[in-house]
């Protein structure tokens, strides 16, 4: 049992939580000049605190184009960031700051308000700031990360019933949809000039109402709190007249449609938890114990929305990456902080991205972090998910995904290195053990002069190198732009989700990975589900974590029993069948605590260690939790599970092959088992690596094109090449062959011919399986191939017999023989 008003839960305070902005003039900057300000000469730092806020704040702050217009000697204002006299400066700053809270601190929340943010998004100055600060006052842990998290007693309230929206369009389409297409079809529509998600007003009903409903954009229980109500009448936004009339009439039509969706009621028997929303009633929990004392930027994803990535690492000057393309068609902010992309990139600018060469070749180390979530496993190039680069052919670094593997390029200063401009040899994750999967992963690679290069996967090492000990970076070109998801020229493109990304100017080792993907990623939060009125302990709470997982989901996991009573008395009572109820219903799926049967008392609070995943309705801010149970202390309601209808026989599904393709990998290692010519041997390899994502890549027959015929004829020449032009395995392959006779020698008698061509069949085409080709048959086509080969009269080259059994080799290796299983 946890029964204290705190938890040391070992999370870390998140610098960016906290912040409430106060009622502010919006007075936005105005400065077009941003020279940089002149060297500092005035009076010294009075003693290390003055020093550190010199660094720290004073020195990020003092441009024109951010504080110093305004607040600096010759001004009116406040002078914190004045140039004359930095201990002045720093008396300034101290009445507007907040030691013990730096997010609340005035100099941060004004700025969040609309006072001159030099970003287009208030929360990113805010963020900024806040982290300025932190910088100022907590020296050795500017980031702490082992915070007491305050649980506070949520607000009592019962659950309720409410509306859902519909699943289908049809009340959409005679209430709200013939104003959106009336007045918004000209933006958000994809048959629009410049068309703009979200497509709320296309022409397809279905695809208008699915617009509405993915985007939450619809209060039925309060209309004129919708977002598309209130984007009309407050920031009046498009309006086709008068904006209080236009959001009037929007209101009207969503309140018509709201009257028509029915009001569910809560089953009355029921044992139900008090209630919570998530945005209202959870506490921050995100944030955790991470180790980011050598960040340099950092991608958190929060905005939510317009086209910038913003760089919230506080390290000068911001490294803020431009998405490219439209908002819905080429890429989706994702809900819980994350940013989806559909073949599309975002990139910084040259000048900014500088600072990553300038500050990585000073340490030679570095690591680059990310939450992610590959779209699929069948992407290759390999496809660009983080790469600071020039081009296809020129880059300083390179994560990437070809299907199952992550590859790390990554181009050397070292003369000793075989590390080319483009980051070749890549290091990559073993192809046999499918390490990159389509769903979320925490990926870190690592860098140092001393280790190389290494790859995490969820905290697990999962490739390193041995050999590159005295490398260096020295090489690297500082006019390179950092960019996510493709190439500066488009190619390569990378389709999924990103969740944060981090740069570090260190090699974080192994237990620091462990520890920042322990920490977890996105928008977090602690709801505490009331049971005080079930059993006979005050305060007493059902605790989980809950996230919003992407557009569609929620997250909730490893629940627990807390009390926040000082003197909760004895603990003793049964739980058994939780589940999740969400809007007045228990969820449909995801009821994985629905078998949790135990007696809880003073030695056990751990409720379940397992997570699940249950559907999104109506989205954060208006959906409402809470929990039912199957008994709870005396309380019970007693399910009787009904049984499932007998399903239906299956329909016959489409017929499938009874043959089977060989794959990229299982090609190569074959070709080399039946040549015995090893898969190292240096063209083999060459050839292999060239053709490699030209072979199949699945299994299915039907999928099979004449691209791949050529791919695997190419791998077969070379192998056929290699076991030739070698005597010792030509002589133990073909032995008895005569290969120094001329070919009109070497092939005239039906003998000699089967001295080449019968180990040949026997290797490749194998015995004893019903199914293979017929050996005769097969012999029958290469005597053909031979007959036409040879028919050159007396002008055969004197390498004819040569290539004659390169020839045969090949056209046996490379046929169905052996590719089909």
């Amino acid at each position: 049992m946890i029964n204290r008003y705190t938890l040391c839960l070992l999370l870390a305070l998140s610098i960016l939580s906290g912040c409430k902005g106060v009622d502010t003039e919006d007075n936005p900057n105005t400065s077009s000049n941003n020279e940089p300000p002149p060297d500092y000469t005035g009076p010294a730092a009075q003693d290390d605190d003055v020093t550190r806020f010199k660094e720290n704040v004073w020195e990020n702050l003092r441009a024109n184009n951010r504080c110093g217009n305004c607040h600096d000697q010759d001004s009116s204002n406040l002078a914190f960031v004045r140039g004359d006299n930095i201990n002045l400066a720093y008396d300034a700053a101290l009445t507007i700051v907040n030691r013990t809270d730096p997010g609340s601190s005035e100099m941060v929340t004004k700025v969040a308000a609309g006072h001159n943010c030099w970003e287009t998004n208030n929360t990113i100055c805010d963020n900024n700031i806040t982290t300025y600060l932190n910088d100022w006052f907590n020296p050795n842990n500017p980031l702490p990360g082992n915070s007491d998290i305050e649980l506070v007693a949520p607000d009592i309230k019962d659950p309720t019933g409410g509306k859902r929206l519909p699943t289908d369009s049809a009340l959409f389409s005679t209430t709200i949809w013939p104003l959106l297409t009336q007045y918004c079809a000209d933006c958000h529509s994809e048959e629009a000039n410049f068309p703009q998600a979200p497509y709320i007003a296309q022409s397809d009903v279905n695809v208008a109402y699915d617009a509405v409903r993915s985007g939450r954009r619809l209060d039925l229980n309060n209309p004129a709190d919708s977002r598309i109500a209130v984007r009309v009448r407050e920031e009046f936004h498009n309006c086709w007249g008068d904006c209080q009339a236009n959001a009037d009439e929007l209101t009207a039509a969503i309140q018509l449609f709201s009257d028509g969706v029915p009001v569910s009621v809560i089953d009355p028997d029921f044992v139900i938890s008090k209630a919570l929303n998530l945005y209202q009633d959870g506490i921050v929990a995100s944030g955790g114990n991470r180790f980011d004392d050598h960040l340099i930027a950092h991608y958190e994803l929060k905005s939510g929305t317009g086209d910038t990535l913003y760089d919230t690492s506080g390290i000068e000057p911001a490294l803020n990456l431009i998405l490219a393309g439209n908002e819905g068609s080429d890429y989706q902010w994702v809900g819980g902080w994350g940013i989806e992309l559909f073949s599309t990139s975002a990139r910084g600018t040259t000048t900014a991205s500088a600072k990553l060469a300038e500050r990585l070749k000073n340490t030679n180390a570095y690591t680059i972090e990310a939450w992610l979530v590959p779209a699929n496993i069948s992407q290759e190039g390999p496809a660009r998910i983080i790469s600071y680069s020039a081009n296809t052919t020129e880059r300083n670094f390179t994560l990437g995904q070809t299907l199952y593997n992550y590859n790390f390029a990554q181009r050397s200063g070292s003369s000793t290195s075989n590390a080319d401009i483009n980051g070749n040899p890549l290091l990559s994750t073993a192809d046999d053990e499918e390490v990159l999967q389509a769903t979320q992963q925490h990926v870190a690679i690592t860098y140092s002069g001393t280790e190389g290069r290494k790859i995490f996967v969820n905290g697990v090492l999962v490739a390193s190198e041995t050999d590159s000990q005295g490398d260096n970076l020295n090489d690297w070109d500082g006019n390179y732009a950092l960019l996510f998801g493709a190439e500066a020229d488009g190619s390569s493109p990378w389709e999924g989700r990103l969740r944060m990304v981090a740069i570090h100017e260190r090699a974080l080792t192994e237990e620091q990975v462990q520890q920042n993907m322990a920490a977890g990623v996105g928008e977090r939060y602690f709801l505490l589900f009331s049971i005080s009125h079930l059993i006979s302990v005050p305060d007493s709470y059902i605790f989980l974590e809950v996230s919003q997982f992407d557009n569609h989901s929620y997250l909730f996991h490893t629940p627990q029993y807390i009390s926040l009573n000082e003197t909760p008395g004895v603990i003793n009572f049964a739980i058994k069948g939780m589940q999740i109820g969400i809007n007045g219903d228990e969820s449909a799926i995801g009821q994985v605590y629905k078998n949790l049967e135990l007696q809880v008392d003073s030695n056990i609070f751990n409720l379940s260690p397992y997570g699940t995943i249950i559907p999104l309705q109506e989205g954060p801010n208006l959906d409402e939790f809470f929990l039912t149970f199957e008994q709870l202390g005396s309380h019970s309601n007693v399910v009787i599970e009904p049984i499932p209808a007998q399903p239906a026989m299956p329909a016959d599904g489409e017929k499938q092959p009874r043959i089977g393709l060989r794959t990229f990998a299982e090609i190569n290692a074959s070709m080399s088992i039946l040549t015995d010519v090893p898969i190292t041997q240096s063209d083999v390899q060459e050839t292999y690596e060239a053709v490699k994502q030209q072979l199949p890549s699945s299994s299915r027959i039907d999928g099979f094109l004449a691209s791949h015929q050529i791919a695997i004829a190419q791998l077969a020449v070379e192998y056929c090449n290699a076991l030739v032009d070698d005597a010792t395995l030509r002589s133990n392959y073909f032995p008895g062959f005569d290969f120094s006779a001329t070919s009109n020698i070497a092939f005239d008698t039906a003998e000699k011919r089967d001295l080449l061509l019968d180990p040949m069949i026997l290797r490749i085409n194998g015995s004893h399986l019903a199914t293979q080709p017929d050996p005769a048959i097969i012999k029958q086509e290469l005597n053909n191939l031979i007959d036409r080969l040879t028919s050159c009269g007396g002008s055969c080259s004197s390498d004819r017999t040569f290539s004659v059994a390169k020839g045969s080799c090949a056209a046996l290796l490379a046929s169905a023989v052996m590719t089909v299983q």
